[in-house]
């Protein structure tokens, strides 16, 4: 999921400069620490003081902090708001698969939405995933090539070093632009949404802290040295995608690597959305659960929604970024803090309540400036 982001975090930098590293360590520091808390939310002691596993779920914490007002309200929130986060990841996968194809094959007469149509008939298969074990294996090869990509682009920049210079970075900042970078970096770490079953499914679920801790030290490392050196390398010409500025021959290669990650990317989001609808709708109904029948009816009618809303959707970068700064935020931020603050409260000290507080205004904050300039973008759209 964040193989897009990165790829503009050379760009964030332009607009935010030296603070815009110090945003990439602190997005990082932020969103592990909203990933433990949540995962902790997920644990209560027993009367021996161990800490037992209660609930499964970001549905189930939800549930549990708004069971004296609706005892499924919460989950009701929390799983529209997931869906529309994961849907609007897919559709974004398909506009970027047609788009690159459409670059990579300019000579090909044909339209980019058909590009898009060509890349959805490859994802027909995902009809057929049932096993999280499937998805795991395809986000495997997607990191490869995720891996592939950052080499080639990093090893380029490193050819051109004789050029590089401190002095492109700027020192003041326009405030807009610089909320753009903030989207950018933030949404680059976010996980939240994968991390109650990621750390359900671990052999050693002790250890999630530890692999949290560990997985955000070396994508900070990571992203920080491919932002530095792309940036470096072209300056005030830095483009929203990277890729964008390397030579023809390099970029060919990087945009069908590229499109490769987009298309391995695409089932983890959508798999994790049909689970999400397929559970709500068999719940209480074990037989439907097992139905073979409504789960292919499930995720074949998700897969023709998001090529619908990928052809006949217009401006969706925009409304994308909207939906994103509402649905990202809560999801990254707010709802973690919150959760964990309700759940918790009790047995919480002070610094860590003030640290929760810290974080939730800052997700509201986060969220509202980037729902003002996306509001802003499509009223001058539609003039």
């Amino acid at each position: 999921l964040q193989g897009i982001f990165v790829l503009g975090l050379p760009y964030a930098l332009l607009h935010s400069g030296y603070s815009g590293l110090l945003l990439i360590v602190l997005a990082a520091v932020l969103c592990c620490y909203t990933g433990k808390i949540l995962i902790a939310c997920l644990y209560e002691e027993n009367e021996d003081g161990q800490l037992i596993r209660v609930r499964d779920t970001y549905e189930d914490i939800a549930n549990a902090c708004c069971k004296k007002l609706s005892p499924r309200l919460g989950g009701t929130v929390v799983n529209v708001t997931q869906v529309v986060e994961l849907i609007m990841t897919c559709i974004l996968y398909l506009i970027v698969s047609g788009n690159l194809l459409s670059h990579s094959f300019p000579y090909v007469p044909v339209t980019e939405k058909t590009w898009s149509v060509i890349a959805f008939v490859t994802l027909l298969p995902c009809i057929f995933i049932r096993t999280l074990k499937i998805v795991s294996k395809l986000s495997q090869l997607c990191s490869l090539v995720h891996f592939v990509i950052i080499l080639v682009v990093i090893t380029y920049c490193l050819t051109q070093i004789h050029q590089w210079s401190w002095a492109k970075f700027r020192l003041s900042l326009e405030f807009e632009d610089f909320l753009v970078s903030v989207g950018v970096i933030i949404f680059s770490y976010t996980s939240q949404i994968f991390l109650p079953t990621l750390e359900g499914n671990m052999k050693n679920p002790g250890e999630f802290r530890c692999m949290l801790n560990w997985t955000h030290f070396f994508a900070c490392i990571l992203k920080t040295t491919f932002a530095l050196t792309a940036f470096l390398t072209w300056g005030e010409k830095t483009k929203e995608v990277i890729t964008d500025n390397l030579p023809s021959f390099l970029e060919t290669l990087v945009n069908l690597c590229l499109l490769t990650k987009a298309l391995l990317s695409y089932p983890l989001p959508f798999f994790a959305a049909t689970e999400i609808v397929y559970s709500c709708i068999s719940k209480g109904n074990h037989s439907n659960y097992k139905s073979p029948l409504l789960a292919l009816t499930v995720r074949g009618s998700f897969l023709v929604l998001t090529l619908l809303m990928a052809m006949f959707t217009p401006h969706f970068a925009l409304l994308m970024g909207l939906s994103g700064s509402v649905t990202g935020a809560a999801m990254t931020f707010l709802l973690p803090s919150l959760f964990h603050l309700k759940l918790k409260w009790k047995k919480l000290s002070f610094l860590e309540k003030c640290a929760d507080i810290s974080v939730f205004i800052l997700g509201f904050l986060c969220s509202l400036a980037g729902i003002v300039c996306s509001i802003k973008g499509l009223l001058e759209v539609f003039g």
